[in-house]
């Protein structure tokens, strides 16, 4: 039986050789739009749910989608993204489709979002880690994240908004916070999608 990663841990591998093979090209996921990766853009459009789920059966369909959303978001297609989240009814797709508004600078839409999202599973372990990343900033908004007692995911979208309209989507620390999310999202969405657990016990 494959062991898992402790929750809010992160290794490529076992996602299978497709997702694998996608994510070693992946570069910083910045804060605002960014630029479309057109050689990950290719590898995505043609992938079935089962070459993503490395042929394991989908045992949830949505969760499966809201991965292909995930990818599409994380190589810079927030169209593509976009039109899977918003076909997606549960708090996974609404979770995606707030971060791709957030990405596209639409920041209350972010929010409207979030609040269908409601308190998320993955909301304990990306307070965790994201605190860890933000202590070795500084300033108020780095103090503010490493100390807030719960995720926050509105308070994201005001710091995502003010460090981009200060002309810094590609911020280290806060890129480095985005990328959690990131991982943390997609590793429950991929749980659910293979049937092979959740992020929390």
């Amino acid at each position: 039986m494959e062991k898992r990663e402790a929750v809010g841990e992160f290794t490529r591998s076992v996602y299978g050789p497709e997702v694998d093979s996608l994510l070693k090209r992946a570069g910083r996921m910045p804060l605002d739009a960014g630029t479309p990766d057109t050689a990950a853009g290719e590898r995505l459009r043609p992938l079935t749910p089962t070459e993503l789920l490395a042929g394991q059966a989908v045992a949830d369909v949505d969760a499966t989608r809201a991965c292909l959303s995930a990818l599409w978001l994380r190589f810079g297609f927030l169209d593509e993204s976009h039109r899977l989240s918003q076909g997606i009814a549960t708090p996974e797709g609404s979770f995606w489709h707030a971060i791709m508004h957030r990405r596209e600078g639409d920041y209350a839409n972010a929010k409207y979002w979030f609040r269908r999202v409601g308190d998320h599973a993955v909301f304990a372990a990306l307070k965790e880690k994201a605190a860890d990343v933000a202590l070795m900033g500084d300033g108020p908004a780095a103090r503010a994240v490493a100390a807030q007692a719960d995720w926050d995911p509105y308070a994201f979208v005001d710091l995502c908004e003010i460090v981009v309209a200060a002309g810094k989507p590609d911020d280290l620390l806060w890129c480095q916070v985005q990328r959690l999310e990131w991982d943390i999202l997609f590793d429950h969405c991929w749980r659910a999608a293979t049937g092979s657990g959740r992020v929390t016990p």
